[in-house]
């Protein structure tokens, strides 16, 4: 019978040549797809197409220099001449799983983690495991400042005594808000029994599933889901290499990086040209393969140049060529040293790497030689394609908007912080949301949105419409002067 059956799936899944040798399934992953084939064809297919599929992490392991993808050189030997399957990733590390069940004589585990993908992606997982998108679910959930932004958008509002109350909101509401990006943290509550074609079935029933947040909570205690970006089950290079994967999170109006991409001349180059570019390579070769950088290609990817020289180093740890974090709260400041961000603390003892003045908390955050290493890294893929004094001039404008911005925000801040004093609206330290009533939304749009769109305008397209109509400049001094003159008419009726 197995004998028939392996002939079976030599014919539905035939055999990829790779130097004159065939791919082999296991046993187990050909049990798995007797079923699954014809039960989620989809998942099937894509699994087909991918590199997992194609090559066994044995012949992957000898490839060597920059085209080496397998990182971990202590690759289990029965992973290592079959190709990887359903078994060989949801069934490996089963007692480390909370998820693992029983299932058709496997123990299975649905939940697939950063720390089984390391089994053969050991320094990708490492890297990833200090990025900030690894500890985003706790970046949230475990600042207090944040939680109360949180509370603000996602609250269930009920009307008591006239008065607008905002009441926590249910799981199902934040899983599919900040929690979709952050990722959510993963817990059994029980099994569920299920009729299939095969009889009756008990499965685990997973609080925050179905999930694939960069800062997931996983099931054996690892954080961020790989699948964020290299989406199952083809976990393709080009889809992470393409600017889509990152809109899925990133489109704004609080993170614009999307829309202003898409309407800079990189964006246009790439709208107009990627359908003749290869986003496969390991290397990827600027100028050759690819002729205007995506997301990838500024933060992620191993690149070299047409001569096969390293322009940038592939890191999955995202912070490595960013010298400042432009996303504001409330203030745009050097990056976080630290991937857990819930330690830093600022001068009145708030969770934010900035105090309402808008100085640093510089203990916790890049100094100027950090952030020199860093803008040099992000800047030896621009070199590539621009003379020096483009990328110059270009980060030159980047520095006086941070600064800029900044100030506008100090001036907002400033307004609000005397309509907190006198009691016109009440701030966190009376007990108060400071981002729930009305005048707190202006002065919270102010650089949640405002300030923000012209921070990605200015980075990523050198300006623009972002950077002035479409929710820059014009809005941001819009809201400065809407906190001013709303003052100043609260003043004027007490008097």
């Amino acid at each position: 019978m197995k004998g028939y059956l392996f002939a079976l799936f030599m014919v539905l899944f035939p055999a990829q040549a790779i130097q004159g040798a065939t791919v082999p399934i296991s046993e187990d992953t050909e049990a798995c797809l007797e079923c699954h084939v014809s039960l989620h064809p989809g998942i099937v297919e894509g699994w087909k197409k991918s590199r997992h599929a194609q090559i066994t992490p044995g012949e992957a392991m000898t490839v060597t220099g920059l085209g080496q993808k397998v990182s971990n050189k202590d690759v289990p030997a029965e992973l290592r001449d079959v190709a990887l399957g359903c078994a060989e990733c949801h069934a490996i590390r089963p007692e480390a799983h909370k998820d693992t069940f029983e299932h058709n004589g496997y123990e299975i585990h649905t939940v697939v983690s950063p720390k089984d993908c390391a089994t053969c992606h050991a320094e990708e997982a490492r890297q990833f495991e200090n990025n900030l998108m690894a500890h985003a679910y706790g970046n949230l959930m475990g600042n207090g400042v944040y939680q109360l932004l949180v509370r603000s958008i996602n609250g269930a509002p009920e009307l008591k005594e006239g008065k607008v109350v905002l009441n926590p909101a249910n799981a199902a509401t934040e899983a599919e808000s900040c929690l979709y990006c952050h990722g959510t943290k993963l817990e059994v509550t029980g099994t569920v029994t299920r009729e299939t074609d095969h009889g009756e079935m008990e499965f685990p029933v997973i609080e925050g599933w179905p999930n694939q947040g960069t800062g997931r909570i996983n099931l054996d205690g690892s954080l961020g889901a790989c699948s964020a970006c290299h989406s199952r089950h083809q976990f393709s290079i080009e889809m992470a290499r393409k600017p889509y994967t990152c809109m899925e999170c990133h489109v704004g109006p609080d993170v614009p990086a999307y829309k202003v991409y898409a309407a800079s001349k990189h964006g246009n180059i790439f709208s107009a040209h990627n359908k003749d570019w290869d986003f496969k390579p390991v290397p990827w070769n600027i100028g050759r393969d690819f002729t205007a950088p995506t997301c990838a290609a500024c933060h992620i990817s191993l690149i070299v140049n047409t001569e096969g020289e390293v322009v940038g180093q592939r890191t999955h740890e995202v912070k490595n060529r960013l010298p400042w974090r432009i996303f504001g709260l409330i203030y745009a400041h050097p990056h976080p040293r630290e991937a857990d961000t819930t330690i830093i603390k600022n001068k009145q003892g708030l969770q934010l790497p900035t105090d309402f003045e808008g100085g640093f908390a510089s203990k916790y955050l890049l100094n100027e030689q950090e952030r020199v290493e860093s803008r040099n890294a992000m800047q030896a893929t621009c070199l590539a394609c621009h003379h020096k004094s483009w990328v110059d001039n270009h980060w030159s404008r980047l520095v006086n908007t941070i600064e800029q911005t900044n100030a506008a925000a100090v001036a907002g801040t400033r307004i609000m912080a005397d309509i907190w004093k006198r009691g016109l609206a009440v701030d966190h330290t009376k007990g108060g949301n400071p981002f729930d009533e009305y005048i707190e939304r202006v002065w919270s749009d102010l650089w949640l949105f405002h300030a923000n769109s012209v921070r990605f305008a200015s980075s990523m397209g050198g300006g623009g419409d972002y950077g002035v109509f479409a929710g820059g400049r014009y809005h941001l001094m819009k809201s400065v002067q809407e906190l001013s003159d709303w003052l100043e008419m609260r003043l004027k009726q007490e008097r």
